[in-house]
């Protein structure tokens, strides 16, 4: 049985750390390959936020896409993958998906899972937001996206910002049904159960 195919794309927007923690994790799974499109901004944003080389970011992916180049593999449906996860997603991003505006990877890839009716999980970053962003939204939904924006719980704890952003890079595993230990789970105060 072949590996899972998933796409990660990282665009513009503050919260890198959410794409490149993906990577990490992802990185870990022997039967998982990673498609990655990464923006040109979204690569300064790493270097910013983190201090980190986005080459090296970038090496964590199986395979690396370049942004502009509308005919790689994931652009087309006929390239079987899971799905795609962006994270974070910009309000451009999130535009250009919305509307079909197909004019880089990040978003053709996008456009091709909803297509496809493949899995489409959007870590959206931006607040507060206006009607306009909230329409956008809501259309990306409508279309089949899951709006997963990195709003952290506390009911785990968390005493690192790693402990809330380990929080969002696991409920995005959920999704894709891949288990993970990443944060500790909600139980039932009664029985200890999980709910």
């Amino acid at each position: 049985m072949g590996k899972r195919k998933i796409i990660i794309g990282i665009s513009g927007a503050s919260g890198t750390i959410y794409g490149v923690r993906l990577l990490e994790t992802l990185k870990n799974y022997e039967n998982i390959e990673t498609h990655l499109v990464i923006s040109d901004i979204a690569k300064e944003i790493i270097q910013h936020e983190s201090g980190r080389d986005p080459d090296a970011v970038i090496s964590l992916a199986d395979i690396v896409h370049p942004i502009k180049n509308l005919g790689a593999a994931i652009s087309s449906g006929s390239f079987l993958t899971e799905g795609m996860i962006i994270a974070p997603c910009s309000i451009k991003s999130l535009s250009g998906i919305a509307n079909s505006y197909n004019d880089n990877l990040l978003v053709r890839a996008a456009d091709v899972c909803l297509k496809e009716r493949r899995k489409l999980i959007i870590v959206l970053r931006e607040t507060p937001l206006h009607l306009g962003h909230l329409e956008l939204m809501t259309r990306v939904t409508q279309y089949g996206a899951t709006l997963l924006p990195p709003m952290p719980s506390f009911y785990h704890n968390p005493k690192t910002i790693d402990d809330i952003v380990n929080q969002t890079v696991g409920k995005v595993l959920d999704n894709f049904g891949i288990v993970h230990n990443l944060f500790k789970r909600w139980k039932s105060e009664e029985a200890g159960d999980e709910t």
